[in-house]
């Protein structure tokens, strides 16, 4: 029997540090490009409340800075940070809040933490090499080290040939599932800064929240 436990320890370590050298990888190549944008979907689903939810949306990324499109949640959804600043622009009721990016803290379900959600305190364990709608992924589970996300799990699915993440689904502790898929990806554009800030002038009767 010791044998045995010795052999699923040892197949269990090679497993963490494939899964580790996965994620070193995805990391340098995230970070070799100067931005990334994609469109993706988001889904929602808790089975024993028959609840399912689904959305379209895209994502720009520049070093720290992003902004997120969900045109079809409640009629239209947008978050602009420029690494400081963060707006939360809702099109029903033409409302802005803003706050400060640290007071705020980044959400794991927020699709802004797509491409780096791994490194936010995370054990890892490779599971699978698969093939996945014709292209071969990575599947990795991460595992919480600490308590201070509400989830017990996270699979993700990374693209062997691009070495980037194409999907993510997290299990909440509270029973809902949270998906996101890359539906198409786009890096080294040119975004210049000001993408990424809300212009408020575009918006006549704006009502501003500011929780600075």
């Amino acid at each position: 029997m010791s044998v045995v436990l010795f052999v699923v320890v040892l197949v269990q370590a090679q497993q963490d540090e494939k899964a580790k050298g996965i994620l070193n990888k995805v990391s340098e190549k995230t970070r070799s490009y100067s931005t990334i944008s994609a469109d993706f979907s988001f889904a929602m689903e808790n089975k024993e409340m028959e609840i399912e939810e689904k959305t379209e949306g895209t994502i720009k990324l520049k070093g720290q800075k992003y902004v997120v499109d969900l045109p079809s949640v409640n009629n239209g959804v947008k978050v602009y940070s420029d690494g400081e600043t963060l707006w939360n622009y809702m099109s029903e009721g033409n409302q802005v809040t803003i706050s400060d990016v640290e007071e705020d803290g980044s959400e794991l379900m927020d699709p802004s933490a797509l491409f780096t959600i791994y490194e936010k305190g995370f054990d890892s364990k490779f599971i699978a090499e698969k093939k996945v709608a014709g292209k071969t992924v990575y599947q990795i589970e991460l595992f919480p080290s600490t308590d201070e996300y509400d989830v017990s799990k996270i699979l993700i699915s990374i693209d062997k040939a691009t070495m980037m993440i194409q999907a993510a689904t997290l299990h909440s502790t509270d029973g809902n599932l949270y998906s996101i898929e890359v539906k198409k990806l786009e890096t080294d554009k040119d975004f210049p800064d000001s993408d990424f800030i809300f212009n408020s002038s575009d918006y006549p009767d704006l009502e501003e929240i500011d929780w600075r």
